[in-house]
């Protein structure tokens, strides 16, 4: 299980999904561009010193990132409040990627047409959606938990 996040704006909130990454022990794509400079000192706000201890990769541009999925032959599961089937209804696989879109825009229709899988994360009506960090933590900790993978988990 992976995490892709695609063009991220806020530094705080990759930082915070960098230190999610550590803990669980699962990667972390950042795709760019990005709407900050990354870099481990950038991002140390949201992930403390947890940054240093995850496992990331940049992807110069989109097409950078698909081509490395495609090679990989994974699966990209995109979390968006668009999507019509739930997180809680899905069958993950163990090399998922999850994607995450931009804070202030998601992901571009284009991009959204290229996953193989699109999630939405149930909640109350009326409401816009989850802080983005918040939203991959629910959605790898039911992926992990799926998969077997989640870990210390007996």
């Amino acid at each position: 299980m992976e995490l892709a996040l695609y063009q991220p704006d806020i530094a705080r909130n990759t930082g915070m999904m960098m230190r999610l990454g550590a803990c669980l022990g699962v990667r972390v794509h950042i795709i760019h561009p990005a709407g900050f400079p990354v870099s481990q000192a950038g991002l140390r706000r949201g992930g403390l010193d947890y940054v240093e201890k995850a496992d990331w990769l940049e992807h110069d541009d989109y097409p950078h990132f698909l081509s490395w999925l495609r090679a990989e032959g994974r699966r990209m599961v995109l979390l968006t409040t668009r999507a019509e089937t739930s997180l809680y209804e899905a069958q993950f696989l163990r090399d998922d990627v999850l994607m995450m879109g931009r804070e202030t825009a998601g992901v571009p229709d284009a991009i959204a047409a290229d996953a193989d899988l699109s999630l939405r994360i149930p909640m109350r009506p009326g409401l816009r959606s989850f802080n983005v960090a918040m939203a991959a933590s629910l959605a790898l900790g039911e992926a992990l938990r799926q998969t077997g993978a989640l870990p210390g988990a007996g």
